[in-house]
């Protein structure tokens, strides 16, 4: 009797350690996730509600930082740059990135070569590239002014106007991370399955036709993920704005992060920052899950 008692208990002692075991092993992930994103959110939250003397807080303001956001002339002047900057920048790498999957998608000799070139921009550092950018967009001794000197004409200001300077920072961003919609766009197009093609072209149907009524139609869901997950990652855009332009010239380049960089560590407005950035990141999350109902229309479509 007693050693049926003694095999009972360790039966359920074994069961209870099954039981724990995945949680206990998942547990140092847990923590991590929690120090790392749980907390700086929660915090960023609390921040948001106070007012902040030289960094330290004085008291709680409640809800009067987000109701000033939204008459703030500043932060709606660089919400609708960022705005413009996002969806130019988007729009460009989606059509080039598009272009390239199809172009790669034919192999010949050299095409591994060419795959490998053009993710090259990728992998460099922002910081770098904005550094680069600088360089070529320099007034003084750029290689655009080098460039424009040559055929004649004067120096390139590209800097120094507030129109030029934006689109500036479009180019650097399109030739950037048009690689990414490039790889994902032709990872889509490599998955698609070959027989509605082969059968399309038995019927005589031309590029365009096969393009128009397959290639695309199949394409529209890796299509809308590329873009959210670009569009989500544009409006953090922050390095690359802060080495080239730093918001200038005037506010031509002033992205809502620079701007909540600026009134955090320049203007010591913690409380304000943390209202400004949390309101962004809900319009980036609303933004997401207004993409993925989207998706799942054009899955059941």
């Amino acid at each position: 009797m007693r050693s049926v008692t003694q095999a009972r208990k360790y039966r359920l002692q074994g069961a209870g350690l099954d039981l724990a075991l995945p949680y206990l092993m998942l547990a140092p992930g847990l923590m991590i996730v929690l120090g790392v994103l749980v907390y700086p959110l929660w915090d960023g939250l609390r921040a948001s509600t106070r007012a902040y003397r030289y960094g330290s807080p004085v008291g709680d303001v409640g809800f009067q930082n987000y109701v000033h956001l939204w008459s703030d002339g500043q932060f709606l002047n660089s919400l609708w740059v960022t705005v413009k900057f996002v969806a130019l920048s988007v729009s460009f790498e989606a059509v080039l990135g598009f272009a390239l999957a199809l172009f790669c998608l034919r192999e010949f000799q050299g095409i591994r070569l060419l795959r490998t070139v053009l993710i090259i921009p990728m992998v460099i550092t922002p910081v770098v590239v904005a550094i680069v950018f600088r360089l070529i967009y320099a007034s003084d001794a750029g290689m655009l002014t080098a460039l424009s000197e040559a055929i004649g004409g004067g120096e390139a200001q590209i800097l120094g106007n507030p129109l030029n300077a934006f689109i500036g920072l479009v180019v650097l961003d399109v030739w950037e991370w048009t690689p990414l919609m490039f790889l994902i766009l032709l990872a889509g197009l490599q998955s698609l399955p070959h027989e509605p093609f082969e059968a399309a072209r038995v019927d005589g149907a031309g590029a365009w036709r096969v393009f128009a009524d397959l290639t695309f139609p199949m394409m529209r869901p890796v299509l809308a993920v590329a873009i959210v997950l670009r569009t989500i990652d544009a409006f953090g855009t922050f390095d690359q704005v802060f080495v080239l332009t730093r918001g200038g010239p005037g506010e031509a380049t002033r992205l809502v992060s620079i701007y909540g960089y600026d009134t955090a560590f320049k203007f010591q407005q913690t409380g304000y920052a943390a209202a400004l950035f949390v309101t962004i990141g809900l319009v980036v999350l609303a933004l997401a899950f207004s993409a993925i109902r989207l998706l799942r229309r054009v899955d059941a479509s």
